[in-house]
């Protein structure tokens, strides 16, 4: 049976400010490891297919859960029920036997180990968390039915594959051909779960390049886009991003391109969960989250004091508006994993 092995980070390299393009070689010694290693064996290294329950409501429930928030448990026994006795003329109580459980199966192929630039092969827990938010939506609405969708810097795909169950298009976007094969394997090992209609896309989006992308129209390369995709990307109205946090250039490029594709129109929403990285700097002679800092300066939420305000609403470039939403109403679909207590999911939209 496959369970979650707690492991620890190797190396600071995540915590810290990354001062040369991470898209660069880094030597074999600076190596990184996540918490989330399900069923891998010991001293395992490579690529490893682990799979990941998921525990959702029965169908029943599903529907009633989308009508009612405030649904309850069904009874027990109703009052129709009939009991045989037994010899003393006692009622026979037969016990409810436990509803089977409703769930689906997640075969996720990543790695145990990586260097910097090639984070997106393993699976990290903040991206565990934004699949369980994703998963409480489609479970208690249906405000991601058919919608088109962007997961950002999305390394294994998890999140993207589980939104294709609802969703009209999903676009998995990453940086590097490692990553974009191993993204596609998982696509293709889980497009069973799909539903019947979605289109799943596995696109290269470097965060540092102009966008829109370049384009081709006939037999587009691994990971290139069409012009027909750049058009539907348009209509996106949903961007998920999950622990893409941890280096202060990238936190400016990721920002620069979200602002470029949230410009257009519908609306768009991003829901990005991140966790809190500390480590001890010289310069501040303490533990600090300073990855965290750098993401929290683009933010502006509803507690920003009023001087501030004030100057936004004159403010002619568009700002980014962030709502920090409770963990605690999140159930855990994704089962054999621990959240920890510095994760954090945030919901932003970008405002003129």
């Amino acid at each position: 049976m496959s369970k979650t092995v707690g492991a620890t980070i190797l190396i600071d390299c995540m915590e810290r400010k990354v001062e040369e393009d991470v898209r660069q070689p880094l030597s074999s010694s600076e190596q990184v490891m996540s918490e989330v290693h399900l069923g891998c064996p010991p001293n395992h290294s490579g690529p490893h297919l682990s799979h990941f329950t998921i525990s959702l409501p029965l169908p029943h429930e599903n529907s009633t859960l989308r009508g009612n928030a405030d649904a309850v448990g069904d009874i027990s026994i109703s009052a129709s029920t009939s009991f045989d006795l037994d010899e003393d003329g006692d009622p026979i109580l037969t016990r409810r036997k436990k509803s089977p459980s409703h769930h689906l199966v997640l075969t996720i192929q990543h790695n145990i180990t990586s260097s910097i630039p090639k984070v997106g092969l393993q699976v990290w827990r903040a991206e565990l968390v934004l699949a369980d938010f994703v998963l409480h939506v489609m479970s208690m609405s249906s405000d991601f039915d058919k919608v088109v969708a962007l997961e950002l810097g999305a390394g294994t795909g998890l999140v993207g594959i589980l939104l294709a169950r609802a969703a009209k298009t999903v676009f998995i976007t990453d940086h590097g051909d490692e990553v974009l094969e191993n993204c596609d394997k998982n696509v293709d090992l889980n497009a069973e779960i799909f539903h019947g209609k979605a289109s799943v896309h596995v696109r290269e989006l470097d965060w540092k390049d102009s966008w829109p992308p370049q384009e081709t129209d006939t037999s587009p390369s691994k990971g290139s886009w069409t012009q027909s995709e750049t058009e539907e990307l348009k209509k996106a109205s949903l961007l998920l991003a999950a622990d893409v946090i941890y280096s202060d250039d990238l936190t400016d490029a990721f920002f620069s391109i979200l602002k470029k594709l949230m410009s257009d129109n519908p609306e768009k929403v991003l829901y990005l969960a991140m966790e809190k990285r500390y480590n001890f700097t010289l310069d501040d002679l303490d533990v600090v989250a300073n990855g965290y800092s750098h993401f929290r300066s683009y933010l502006i939420t509803e507690k920003a004091d009023d001087a501030r305000c004030n100057l936004l609403d004159s403010a002619s470039e568009p700002f980014f508006v962030g709502e920090q939403i409770d963990l605690r109403c999140i159930p855990c679909y994704v089962r054999d994993y621990n959240r920890g207590n510095d994760v954090e999911l945030w919901k932003i939209k970008l405002k003129s």
